[in-house]
């Protein structure tokens, strides 16, 4: 096996190539979405559900950590577009408020098939509209608003941060991990590492179709073709793992964004799969990589608001 970060990944990785495969289906979504048993995250001071209004409510959960008035951060989960929500990144929100000493309001946007491209983008963009306007039930906050984002997560933060630039509500950093960035997968990570590390390209080009189902909409909702139409003026922490068929675009958002002009901290992961971020009680290098980025995005978000 090619080099990984720890024994207890590679374990995890012969784990994943000896539990076979099934064919990509949305009974298969179905199953993706059902609730299971997953570890507990850190305690957090204060953590409630919240539903965020509109014509059709959304639900979120905020967390608060153990300061006065801290800033906030808007997170979106990621999942393929098709799955996922607030239980399965409720460890990683836990995580990001006490590493990054942030609120965090975790979105629970709609999903696809059932709500195709833009609604998840909609959702998000609606979420900080709203959080601009400092609700009281957010409670004290700084005037510092983040987003982030993991996976299909990023690539939607990335558009909602790209349609709000400019406006009250434009974030003042962004945060993605492992990104989507590239929904016609075109870079050689998707043929070097496409099946065997934990994300199998067969399964993601049909959770991107269920999103975008015209194959002709795919570079309209891809980060590197709007980076390079309209530049983002968001300091930007992206992050990639190396046995993951989207580093290569995610390198590609990173190098797209700093030639526009937007600053950049590309941070690459040697030996990390895609998801490590929430890998984090499976492995101590996936563990200790996804403290030190939440501790490093907590720095970028502390700075002065511009």
């Amino acid at each position: 096996m090619e080099s990984v970060a720890d024994p207890e990944l590679a374990a995890w990785v012969d784990d994943v190539r000896s539990g076979g495969s099934s064919q990509p289906s949305v009974e298969r979504i179905g199953q993706l979405r059902a609730p299971r048993h997953r570890p507990a995250g850190p305690a957090v001071e204060d953590v409630r559900d919240l539903r965020i209004p509109g014509t059709e409510p959304l639900a979120a959960r905020l967390y608060r950590p153990e300061r006065p008035a801290p800033p906030l951060t808007v997170f979106v989960h990621g999942g393929g577009f098709v799955f996922g929500g607030l239980e399965s990144h409720d460890r990683l929100c836990r995580r990001l408020a006490l590493l990054a000493g942030t609120a965090v309001l975790a979105v629970d946007y709609r999903l696809a098939p059932e709500h195709p491209a833009p609604a998840a983008v909609d959702d998000v963009v609606r979420v900080l509209r709203w959080a601009a306007g400092r609700p009281q039930v957010l409670g004290p906050l700084n005037p510092r608003v983040g987003l982030a984002g993991d996976s299909a997560g990023g690539l939607i933060a990335f558009l909602a941060a790209q349609r709000l630039a400019g406006t009250s509500a434009q974030p003042d950093a962004l945060f993605l991990a492992y990104p989507n960035a590239d929904l016609t997968l075109s870079g050689p990570s998707v043929r070097d590492k496409g099946e065997g590390w934990g994300l199998d390209v067969r399964d993601l080009a049909f959770y991107i179709a269920q999103w975008v189902p015209e194959a002709a909409n795919l570079s309209g909702f891809s980060p590197v073709d709007s980076a390079r139409r309209r530049p983002l003026p968001v300091p930007t922490l992206l992050a990639t793992a190396e046995h993951d068929p989207l580093r290569d675009e995610g390198k590609q958002l990173a190098d797209e964004l700093a030639r526009g002009g937007t600053e950049v901290e590309y941070l690459p992961h040697p030996g990390l799969v895609h998801g490590f971020m929430t890998l984090d009680t499976v492995s101590p290098a996936a563990r200790s990589a996804g403290d030190t980025l939440l501790r490093r995005y907590g720095k970028m978000l502390g700075r002065n608001r511009v």
